[in-house]
C-alpha cells in the first residue's frame, strides 16, 4: 500500500510514519508535502498513491483547496485538530476522518476500511475510480460519529452514542450526554439533524433533537399530541405534535 503524507508539522508526520509501520511494514511512504502548493504540485508529478494521510489546517490554508487544483485519484484519510470540518471532508475521496492525536487503532481502522472496499472492487475487475464514485453514493449513509467541545480551558471529543439528546435555547445549541454533562455548540439544531444517523436520532419538534435510548415515557396529550420524558430530565416540556405522532410512534418501534 501507498500513501503520500500531507502534514505540515515534523513532528506530526513522523508520527504518522511510526504508526503506519507499526500497523503494516509493507506500507510504502512515497512522500510528505506541507502545503497546499506543494501538495498539487507533487501530485501533478507523480503518479497517485493509493491514499493520502491529509490534515486540514495547513500552512497556507485548508488542504480542500487542493481538490480545486487537481483531480485526485487516491482515497483519502483526513486529519485534524477540529471536527468542523467533518461534513466538508465527507464530500470529497474520503474514508474517515480521525481527530488528533492519531490513536493507532483508529488509523488501523481506517486502513482497513480502505482494503475493504478496496478488495470488493478487485473483485469485480473495476478501477479506483469506480471505488470513489461507489464512496460518493455512499455519502449519505456517513453519519457524525463524534464532537470536539470545550470543557473548561482544554477541548474533549465525545462520541454522538454517548448523547442523549440535542436542544435549541435561544440562539444557542446544546447537548446533554448520558451522565448528565451539558455543552454548547456552534450548530443549529437544522445543522445538526443532517449530521445524525436518522435512525438513531429524531427530531422531535424545532427545538429538540432526540437519541432514541433518551425516552424514558410518552404520555398521550391533548389534541392528539404526545409528551415525552427523557432521561437525563430537562426542565423543559418536549411536545410532538399531533402531526408527527404517527411518524414517531414508528420512530421508536423499528
Amino acid at each position: 500500500m501507498e500513501i503520500l503524507i500531507i502534514e505540515d508539522e515534523q513532528l506530526g508526520a513522523e508520527k504518522l510514519m511510526r504508526l503506519l509501520t507499526s500497523i503494516d511494514s509493507s506500507i510504502q511512504v512515497v512522500g510528505n508535502t506541507r502545503s497546499i502548493k506543494s501538495s498539487v504540485e507533487w501530485l501533478l508529478q507523480h503518479e497517485h498513491p493509493d491514499i493520502i494521510l491529509m490534515d486540514i489546517e495547513l500552512t497556507d490554508g485548508q488542504s480542500f483547496e487542493i481538490f480545486n487544483h487537481v483531480t485526485i485519484k487516491s482515497m483519502v484519510i483526513f486529519t485534524t485538530s477540529y471536527d468542523e470540518y467533518a461534513l466538508q471532508a465527507f464530500k470529497v475521496n474520503s474514508v474517515d476522518y480521525l481527530l488528533k492525536p492519531i490513536k493507532r487503532e483508529e488509523l488501523k481502522n481506517a486502513l482497513d476500511k480502505f482494503q475493504q472496499w478496496q478488495q470488493k472492487f478487485t473483485s469485480t475487475s473495476l478501477s479506483i475510480e469506480h471505488l470513489i464514485n461507489e464512496l460518493k453514493q455512499q455519502q449519505s449513509k456517513i453519519w457524525r460519529s463524534r464532537f470536539l467541545v470545550k470543557q473548561g480551558q482544554k477541548l474533549v471529543s465525545v462520541e454522538t452514542c454517548d448523547i442523549a439528546y440535542f436542544y435549541a435555547d435561544g440562539r444557542l445549541s446544546y447537548f446533554i450526554t448520558r451522565d448528565k454533562q451539558k455543552h454548547v455548540l456552534d450548530y443549529t439544531i437544522e445543522e445538526l439533524e443532517q449530521m445524525l444517523d436518522p435512525q438513531q436520532f429524531y427530531r422531535a419538534n424545532r427545538a429538540f433533537l432526540i437519541h432514541i435510548k433518551s425516552v424514558l415515557q410518552i404520555h398521550n396529550y391533548f389534541n392528539g399530541k404526545l409528551k415525552l420524558e427523557l432521561k437525563p430530565a430537562i426542565n423543559k416540556e418536549v411536545m410532538i405534535s399531533r402531526e408527527k405522532a404517527m411518524e414517531f410512534k414508528e420512530w421508536m418501534g423499528k
